[in-house]
């Protein structure tokens, strides 16, 4: 029978379950991506004069920043259950035809592969876009708290490959042929993980009495993309509405400019921080930390402590006095960041791998806290029907930000 959610209810059932949906959810985003980043030793031994750390990630973040730019731009009209289930759908297929390729070829390189491999990179892109860019959009007008799991779920996979990359370089190191076996555990989990995003976010989240509850007040408020997901939860609108030009309920959508401006300093907030990041992680901890203790591990320490702190920062805003709000206090603070830039100079150049380990610590920590309090506070003030947009907006500024910023580490490796 249908669901007419008209008020709010008196206990928001199924917040926490709704929050560690979103964690999963979260994870699943960039998961099968991270494990593809993750196993890069593989890949540069099976296809040794094709670059491959370098071309992935080259192929990936054009697919991504093009197919975010034309979601954004047409947000308005996009239905957002089929965006999502359409990104977590082509993550599970892209992951698994990586398996199916692998063992079709029984792991030999040559340009046929690669070009499947790069193929697949391409799709990675794609699926990321849509998930991403909508997931974020559908949380922003919820609990802060489904965002902020959300966004932690995207670090959580960063570290969780990374546990499982020192698990299997341990297990298989002395084994034969134990890159590959590596690599096809690697995609054989993030196979099952993607399946469980799709049936995740198809079934259980949508039922959520929570998450019909918000659903119903932002198609109340205007927003028009979510019919769908109230519709497989079996709720509809209880009647026609009438269009009131005095009624605040419905105000007009602001246009992209209108949003663009209101929220510059949010996207010149994220464009700050992932400039910095992506200037030393991952590039400058794997090639330009000199030779310490740790030899091959030492890399991968690295950037398994970069994770992990990248993870509990974007829990710490859960903490309300440590939750950064003030839009000029966030600027000042980002702007800080920038002292990490000769701090890992005279680090690799003077000092040992403790403080190394310590610094990136610290950046890993700095950049999940951040992230989280300015995609938290970006959709404040704006109604449920411009939040997605506004929240696209954001997104769309960090992924320029990032594919630039890969360009000049790709560039500075051809030139090494």
């Amino acid at each position: 029978m249908a669901e007419v959610y008209t008020r709010a209810p008196v206990r928001l059932e199924g917040k926490y379950g709704a929050i560690l949906v979103c964690w999963v959810l979260g994870n699943g985003c960039l998961f099968s991506w991270n494990s593809m980043l993750t196993i890069q030793d593989y890949y540069v031994a099976l296809f040794p004069n094709y670059h491959p750390s370098r071309v992935l990630t080259l192929i990936y973040q054009p697919f991504a920043l093009g197919t975010l730019a034309m979601l954004a731009y047409n947000e308005a009209k996009i239905n957002t259950r089929k965006r999502n289930l359409f990104g977590y759908s082509l993550f599970f297929i892209a992951t698994f035809i990586v398996l199916l390729l692998d063992l079709a070829t029984s792991g030999k390189g040559g340009l046929g592969s690669f070009i499947g491999i790069c193929v697949i990179s391409g799709a990675f892109g794609v699926a990321d876009a849509h998930v991403q860019g909508g997931m974020i959009g559908d949380l922003s007008f919820m609990l802060p708290e489904f965002l902020q799991s959300f966004l932690a779920g995207l670090a959580a996979s960063g570290a969780l490959t990374s546990l499982l990359r020192l698990i299997t370089k341990a297990a298989f190191e002395n084994s034969q042929d134990g890159l590959r076996k590596g690599a096809i555990l690697f995609f054989a989990i993030s196979t099952l993980f993607e399946l469980l995003c799709v049936l995740l976010y198809a079934f259980v989240f949508p039922k959520l009495p929570i998450v019909k509850y918000y659903r119903a007040k932002a198609a109340s408020e205007g927003s028009k993309t979510v019919a769908s997901d109230l519709a497989a939860a079996g709720v509809y609108k209880q009647g026609p509405e009438t269009k009131n030009e005095h009624d605040p309920q419905q105000v007009e959508r602001l246009n992209n400019k209108e949003l663009l401006l209101q929220n510059i300093d949010y996207a010149i907030d994220l464009f700050l921080i992932y400039a910095l990041t992506l200037s030393i992680f991952p590039g400058f901890l794997s090639e330009d930390t000199g030779s310490h203790s740790l030899g091959s591990w030492y890399a991968l320490v690295l950037i398994a402590m970069y994770n992990v702190w990248d993870l509990i920062g974007r829990y710490i805003p859960l903490i309300k006095c440590l939750k950064l709000e003030s839009r000029k206090g966030l600027m000042v603070v980002i702007l800080l960041r920038s002292l990490f830039v000769p701090a890992f100079y005279f680090t690799a150049k003077y000092g040992d791998q403790g403080w190394m380990i310590m610094l990136t610590s610290l950046l890993g920590l700095s950049n999940g806290h951040l992230t989280v309090c300015v995609l938290t506070c970006a959709p404040k003030g704006t109604r449920a029907k411009c939040t997605r947009k506004s929240s696209s907006f954001v997104s769309f500024r960090r992924y320029i930000c990032w594919c630039n910023s890969r360009l000049v580490v790709a560039y500075r490796q051809r030139l090494v």
